[in-house]
């Protein structure tokens, strides 16, 4: 594989640092299985940075952690399996995790359930920009943390973790986001969503990037139910991101 562009090996070698730090926690119940894409799916997610994140960018769009039927089975942020093949045109090997949950079970590229928020908010891309080049001429994509937590069939956001197990995973994952915003140097990290909105403007105090949120594209939202796109597109045009 050719070397990836200066800034893209920053965003490689970041995401393997945050890997590695990652992999050093514990976490008690009710939290059964932990899953980082950044090992098991790290072929694509590094293909995602190669391919994306070669130079600065006005906005980063930032999430929370990975989907069960999302990142968890394509390593790339919100990625939804036919949005991350067929729009953004990465498809590569996944293997599966040690420890796999058995309910939630790793089929990669395979995995035929759609992750509603991502189909939503690549959807929505899609339609402002055409392709996926000229969206990330000024825009990319990430997670603020990227494991995902299961208490055996039910999927545990980070926010849900006991205090000091969530005090050490937000260390972490803070060095991780002012590395990538140092690297990026966008103008903008909005959180899609208000866990990441408020990690975002915390972690960036004195920064001078601005801060903003949108609605979290989430089925579990009833707001985001009654139309996510224009809802998340009037949010970014009040804050003057798009115009």
């Amino acid at each position: 594989m050719e070397r990836a562009p200066p800034l893209a090996e920053t965003l490689i070698v970041a995401a393997q640092s945050l890997s590695v730090r990652l992999s050093t926690l514990r976490f008690s119940p009710p939290v059964s299985h932990v899953y980082n894409p950044l090992i098991y799916a790290w072929s694509a997610h590094q293909l995602y940075l190669r391919r994306y994140g070669a130079s600065t960018r006005r906005v980063v769009f930032l999430g929370m952690n990975p989907g069960p039927f999302g990142m968890v089975q394509s390593g790339v942020p919100f990625g939804e399996v036919a949005a991350v093949r067929d729009w953004l045109g990465i498809e590569s090997e996944v293997h599966k995790p040690e420890g796999e949950n058995p309910w939630r079970p790793i089929e990669g590229f395979a995995c035929s359930r759609s992750e509603v928020s991502g189909r939503r908010l690549w959807g929505l891309f899609r339609e402002r920009f055409g392709t996926a080049d000229a969206f990330f001429a000024e825009h990319f994509v990430a997670n603020y943390c990227p494991l995902a937590f299961f208490d055996h069939g039910r999927n545990l956001t980070p926010d849900k973790l006991p205090a000091a197990e969530a005090a050490a995973l937000r260390l972490a994952c803070d060095t991780h986001l002012r590395t990538l915003v140092s690297a990026l140097q966008p103008q903008w990290v909005i959180g899609v969503g208000a866990f990441a909105a408020t990690r975002a403007a915390g972690a960036l105090v004195g920064s001078g990037v601005r801060t903003g949120r949108v609605l979290h594209p989430s089925p579990a939202s009833p707001l985001a139910n009654r139309g996510w796109a224009e809802a998340a597109s009037g949010q970014l045009r009040a804050l003057g991101v798009w115009d």
